[in-house]
C-alpha cells in the first residue's frame, strides 16, 4: 500500500536523470533518517551514497532539524545587499575556524555551481586589483567537474556536459590533462604511486600561454563526479609548487571533500596542501538546505579592499547569499561535526570501507576499484555499443535490493555515511556482489 498517492510526474523535468525511462519506473523518496530511506511503499533503503555527497551525519539529524525549524519561525529572510543576519556572520566564522591556515574570509553561495563561478570571479577581480588585469585565463583540468553553470562547465573537464554548449562556453580557457590511467593505476588502495609526474603538464600550458596570462587553476582535490579519480602521491603538491612559481592562483573545489568526507575538515588538510581559494557546498548543511561558500585568504579579500568605503569592492552575489535558515542549518551541522567526532568517526571506518570495497576485485566485468577516505569508485567494463549501460543495471538492481548507490556511465560510486555501522558497508558491498553477478 502507497504511503501517498503517487503524484503527477510529468511536469517535473528531472536534472541529471534519463526522464523518459524514469517516468516509466519511477523510484520515489517519501521520508529519511539516519541513514536510511523510506520509499512511497514503505520499503526502507539503506542509502550508500548520503545522499549526493551530502549528508554524512545521516538524514533528518534532530539537531539540525531543530535549528532550521526554530529559525524558519524567527526569521526566514532578510535582504542579502547592504544588510545582514546574526547567522550568516556566525557561520562564517565557524567556516573560518575549521579552514585550513590562512584562510580568514567566507563568500556565501546557494550551491556548489555557484561557489565555483564566485570563486573564478574572485580569482580575476584579484589580479586587477593588483594591476595584473592581464591575467584571464583560467584554466580547468579534463575530466574535472565544476558544476553546470557557464563558468564551471567552461573550466569542467566532463565532455557530455559541455557538448551542447559548446559554443557559449568562456574564451581564455585551457585544461591540463586528467591523472586517470588504467593500466599504471588499476586497483590502487588510497593515492597511487605513479603519476606524480603528470603535474608537469601544467607546466605546458603555462609555457603555451605564458604565466603573465593566467589567474588560476582550479581542480578537484580528488575527481568525484568522473569516477573517484584520487590524486598521485606528490601531484598536488607539484601543482602548488608551479602555481607558486609563476603568481598563479590555485583553486580547490571541496564541494565534495570538504566536512569531512576524506576524514578532515578539508581535503587540502588531508593531503597537506593548501590552495589560495576553496569551494564548499553539500556537506556545508548536511544536505538539509542548499548553501555553498568560498574560502580566500586574507591577501585575496584585502587586495580587493580598496577606494571609498562605501563603494562596493565586489560586484557579484546572489538574492540568497547568507540565507538564515541555510546558515542555521550550518551553524547546527558544524556543531554537530564537532560534538560527534564526525570527522575522526569517518577516518576510524575507512580502512574496513576499503577492505570491502576492494573485495569486488574479480567480480564480472570489474576492471578498477579507487577509494579514499569515504569515497570509492568501481569501473566496469562497458558493453559494446551500450556505454553506461551495465553501470546503470547495477544501480537498479542494488535498489531493487534496497540499497542505493550511484552509477555514473560504468562507474559504481559509493559514498557512505560518517557513522556507518561494519554491517551497513558489509551490506552495501555485498549487495553489489550480487547485483555483479546477476547482471553479467
Amino acid at each position: 500500500m502507497p504511503l501517498t498517492p503517487q503524484p503527477n510526474l510529468e511536469p517535473y523535468w528531472m536534472p541529471f536523470t534519463p526522464n523518459r525511462a524514469f517516468k516509466k519506473t519511477p523510484r520515489i523518496i517519501h521520508s529519511a533518517k539516519g541513514n536510511y530511506y523510506t520509499d512511497s511503499t514503505g520499503r526502507q533503503l539503506l542509502d550508500g551514497f548520503s545522499g549526493l555527497w551530502t549528508s554524512g551525519l545521516g538524514h533528518c539529524h534532530p539537531r539540525i532539524v531543530a535549528a532550521v525549524q526554530e529559525q524558519v519561525a524567527k526569521l526566514d529572510y532578510s535582504m542579502a545587499f547592504q544588510v545582514g543576519n546574526d547567522k550568516a556572520f556566525a557561520l562564517a566564522e565557524k567556516v573560518v575556524e575549521l579552514a585550513p591556515e590562512g584562510f580568514s574570509r567566507v563568500f556565501f553561495t546557494n550551491s556548489g555551481s555557484e561557489a565555483v563561478d564566485t570563486a573564478l570571479k574572485i580569482a580575476l577581480a584579484y589580479h586587477r586589483a593588483r594591476g595584473d588585469g592581464q591575467r584571464t585565463r583560467l584554466i580547468g583540468r579534463e575530466k574535472g567537474y565544476h558544476g553546470v553553470n557557464f563558468g564551471g562547465m567552461s573550466v569542467g573537464g566532463i565532455p557530455p556536459n559541455r557538448k551542447a554548449f559548446s559554443a557559449a562556453l568562456l574564451p581564455g580557457v585551457d585544461h591540463i590533462r586528467h591523472t586517470h590511467s588504467l593500466p599504471d593505476m588499476a586497483f590502487s588502495k588510497g593515492q597511487p604511486g605513479w603519476g606524480a609526474h603528470l603535474a608537469e603538464d601544467f607546466e605546458r600550458v603555462v609555457q603555451l600561454h605564458d604565466a603573465s596570462n593566467i589567474a588560476a587553476l582550479i581542480v578537484e582535490p580528488v575527481s568525484g563526479s568522473a569516477g573517484i579519480i584520487v590524486p598521485p602521491l606528490g601531484y598536488l603538491q607539484r601543482l602548488r609548487e608551479i602555481c607558486d612559481k609563476h603568481g598563479i592562483l590555485l583553486i580547490f573545489d571541496e564541494v565534495i571533500t570538504a566536512f569531512g568526507r576524506l576524514g578532515a575538515a578539508f581535503g587540502a588538510d588531508r593531503f597537506g596542501v593548501i590552495p589560495d581559494i576553496i569551494t564548499t557546498a553539500k556537506g556545508l548543511t548536511n544536505g538539509v538546505i542548499p548553501m555553498g561558500a568560498v574560502l580566500v585568504k586574507e591577501s585575496i579579500y584585502q587586495a580587493l579592499m580598496s577606494g571609498p568605503e562605501n563603494q562596493i569592492e565586489l560586484f557579484h552575489g546572489y538574492t540568497y547569499s547568507g540565507h538564515p535558515v541555510a546558515a542555521a542549518a550550518g551553524l547546527a551541522t558544524l556543531q554537530v561535526y564537532e560534538e560527534e567526532g564526525s570527522f575522526a568517526q569517518a577516518k576510524s571506518i575507512e580502512n574496513k570501507f576499503e577492505e570491502l570495497l576492494h573485495s569486488l576485485k574479480g567480480e564480472p566485468n570489474v576492471i578498477d576499484i579507487r577509494n579514499i577516505g569515504l569515497m570509492g569508485g568501481v569501473e566496469l567494463a562497458p558493453r559494446t555499443g551500450a556505454i553506461g549501460a551495465r553501470g546503470f543495471e547495477v544501480f537498479l538492481k542494488a535498489f531493487e535490493d534496497g540499497v542505493v548507490i550511484r552509477s555514473a556511465g560504468d562507474i559504481l560510486q559509493f559514498s557512505p555515511m560518517f557513522n556507518s555501522t561494519t554491517d551497513e558497508l558489509e551490506r552495501i558491498v555485498e549487495t553489489v556482489h550480487r547485483a555483479l553477478r546477476k547482471i553479467g
